[in-house]
């Protein structure tokens, strides 16, 4: 029977590109989405992936969406935390509602989602959980301290649940993208893109389907060994 798997934020971007990744290695796939119907509908329609709309931040929403996925696709053996947002502004500016929505959809979905699904794992053995972080966790942007903030918390979250579920099969780690050539990244300003990719060493921005390569490597049944790690895929932006 087909391992299952969960990916938040997996309709659009870099979590499309880890739903049909998975899709195409034979998991079984479930793909949350927050807000954007009309994307929703033709990610299923092209890829045949169910697609379930609710809350990542919300801890209710979260469980009750999950215990319905488990009902309908199977237990959850798999889970890509990836949904994730930007409200971007400077310290002095930026508002509290902004410092929110940034830390409950990136970092309380981790809780959120990793609670709903972790027990089922821990009983039956086996579990695959791979964080999205991002090279802005690990080095700071300007503009961006509550993206850094959750993007950095994402970090440490891993290493405390990849310690908790060792004993359980249960391994936990986290993928630091650097700039991946998402719709977002692509509707920045082209002489600020063209910094950007001025500071990556490769000289090119990275491709969704990069990170969807490393997701398949960390949650394939022979990665056991590895756990409370973190691996950066920015081309060379930030090295530590």
């Amino acid at each position: 029977m087909a391992k299952i798997a969960l990916v938040t934020g997996g309709t659009r971007g870099i979590g499309e590109a880890i739903s049909i990744g998975l899709k195409d290695m034979g998991y079984a796939v479930a793909a949350n989405y927050g807000g954007n119907d009309e994307a929703a509908r033709k990610f299923t329609d092209a890829t045949g992936i169910p697609a379930y709309k609710f809350d990542v931040g919300d801890f209710e929403s979260c469980t009750a969406a999950i215990g319905k996925i488990e009902q309908e696709v199977g237990p959850v053996d798999i889970l890509v935390n990836n949904a994730g947002i930007t409200r971007d502004g400077t310290m002095h500016r930026m508002t509290l509602e902004q410092w929110d929505a940034v830390i409950r959809t990136n970092l309380t979905s981790c809780f959120n989602c990793c609670r709903a699904v972790i027990e089922g794992m821990r009983e039956r053995g086996f579990g695959r959980i791979v964080n999205i972080g991002s090279v802005n966790g690990q080095a700071g942007q300007y503009g961006q301290a509550n993206y850094a903030a959750a993007k950095s918390g994402i970090h440490g979250f891993t290493k405390a649940v990849a310690l908790e579920g060792a004993n359980k099969g249960i391994t936990v780690n986290a993928i630091a993208p650097g700039y991946i050539a998402t719709d977002m990244v692509r509707a920045v300003p082209e002489k600020v893109l063209e910094k950007i990719v001025a500071q990556i060493p490769v000289g090119r921005l990275g491709e969704a389907e990069e990170i969807a390569r490393a997701v398949l490597f960390l949650v394939a049944d022979d990665a056991g060994f590895i756990t409370g790690s973190t691996l950066s895929i920015n081309g060379g932006q930030h090295m530590y």
